[in-house]
């Protein structure tokens, strides 16, 4: 659900490749010869942005640390947060990005697959992205998401959590961005703080 972190980690490549790179959450399977080639490589290239997170140690501290119940929705949690820290380094909370424009054009100029269908939208029309600067937007964000679950909503219940965690969150995600952004960023655009 990270839309903003996947986008400026694409953004250097072409808008086939930053559509399948903001779409890549709503595909299933490993055969993705029903796509063109650019927007196949782009989700491929989402994918291994999420795996390098998902094992990255920053992350597993976190997890650690994150309360027992809620634990297995805490990646699902972090995305959000770190699009949050993402939006706050770009400066989203005083200024219009000229990737989030290039984001949203793309998003509303074909349909996203089915698992996204309903979300991108409202994504789109309330302007998410921007709003992620925000954190207490981004803390009902993730609740919302969680009312999108089966069952109680454990990531309304882990809200709480990730408020205490906040500035612990914000410094492991400067400990982590940056290794991932050497590691997986592709191309360079003229855009916020480096």
């Amino acid at each position: 659900m990270n839309f903003l972190a996947h986008a400026w980690l694409a953004r250097g490549g072409s808008d086939e490749f930053l559509w399948g790179n903001l779409i890549a959450d709503g595909v299933k399977g490993s055969d993705l010869s029903a796509w063109p080639a650019a927007v196949a490589e782009g989700i491929r290239h989402h994918r291994r942005v999420d795996a390098y997170v998902d094992a990255h140690d920053v992350v597993a501290e976190i997890r650690r640390r994150a309360p027992d119940r809620q634990r297995r929705y805490a990646g699902i949690a972090l995305d959000l947060v770190w699009d949050h820290f993402v939006a706050q380094e770009l400066g989203l909370q005083t200024q219009r990005s000229p990737l989030v424009t290039r984001t949203y054009r793309l998003l509303s100029a074909q349909p996203a697959p089915a698992r996204l269908a309903t979300l991108v939208p409202a994504l789109v029309e309330q302007d998410w992205l921007h709003g992620y600067a925000d954190f207490a937007f981004t803390c009902r964000a993730i609740a919302g998401i969680g009312q999108r679950l089966s069952g109680p909503n454990r990531l309304a219940e882990l809200v709480p959590w990730i408020e205490a965690e906040h500035t612990r969150l914000s410094h492991d995600f400067q400990r982590l961005w940056p290794e991932i952004r050497q590691a997986l960023e592709v191309g360079e655009e003229q855009e916020g703080p480096r």
